[in-house]
């Protein structure tokens, strides 16, 4: 393989992990009116989007000129990536960074048939509209100062990816104690409501005594709602920035659990 071919399919990476990140943060800005950094990493790149386009153009090369093949070959790639990345980035972080189990032909909620047909058609305009200025671009640069800024791109991105994996590993802790203490809030209200409605006509027919027995013990439940809801909202504040970031970057990010020989329950 050529060095140069190397230096370019690089270049192509970047520039189009690049306008990935656009792309997400245009349509994050059409559906919520606002901008959403919507990218796995702090730095303006997908990743995916990067190595999507590289994939289809090395892969698809001999047949680009053939519109249907083109289109079905990008379909095929874009969408076995697409959930090659949802799955280990699942078993790594146990966590579901994106979910189509609500629309129709899907599986496992990595991947869904709407999304693949659109991922084709968007690879037919880089490869046929998009790609051409690229390449002229690429081509205009100056190899020597080409390869410095690549270097700079990726000693960047392996920095932010050192980073980012770093505070999903805090992430991960800080949600599943907020969890923790939400289930036994909830728990705590439940007994209350148990307590309330299984006791009521009863106390009142009962000794003055009784009810101040009750009366305590439902003071005491109250008191540690009272703890677990501080420690609760001292976790949420006390998330690193990172995690805070790819909560708004994700906002179905889904918690989820793999233990070896047994089941995870919720």
């Amino acid at each position: 393989m050529e060095t140069n071919y190397i230096y370019l399919m690089a270049w192509f990476f970047f520039i189009y992990a690049f306008l990935g990140w656009c792309t997400e943060v245009v349509y994050a800005a059409l559906v919520h009116g606002k901008f959403v950094n919507r990218g796995f990493l702090n730095g303006p790149v997908c990743p995916i989007y990067g190595f999507g386009v590289v994939i289809v153009l090395c892969a698809l090369e001999p047949i680009r000129d053939n519109f249907v093949l083109l289109y079905l070959g990008s379909v095929v790639l874009t969408t076995t990536l697409e959930f090659i990345t949802g799955f280990v980035l699942d078993k790594l972080f146990h966590k579901h960074w994106w979910d189509y189990s609500k629309e129709h032909f899907n599986i496992k909620g990595y991947i869904c048939l709407k999304f693949s047909l659109i991922w084709g058609f968007a690879c037919l305009i880089v490869v046929d509209i998009i790609h051409p200025v690229m390449h002229e671009f690429v081509k205009l640069l100056p190899d020597k100062i080409g390869a410095v800024i690549l270097i700079v791109f990726t000693f960047a991105i392996i920095s932010d990816m050192a980073v980012t994996v770093l505070g999903i590993s805090k992430t991960n802790k800080h949600l599943k104690l907020m969890r923790a203490t939400a289930k036994e809030l909830r728990e705590l209200s439940d007994s209350i409501g148990t307590e309330i409605s299984g006791k009521t006509l009863q106390i009142a027919e009962k000794h003055e005594s009784a009810k101040v027995g009750r009366d305590k013990k439902l003071e005491e439940i109250r008191g540690r709602i009272s703890e677990l809801q501080k420690k609760y909202d001292e976790l949420h504040t006390g998330m690193p920035n990172t995690a805070k970031r790819i909560q708004k970057a994700f906002p179905q990010l889904k918690l989820t659990e793999h233990r070896i020989g047994k089941k995870a329950k919720e």
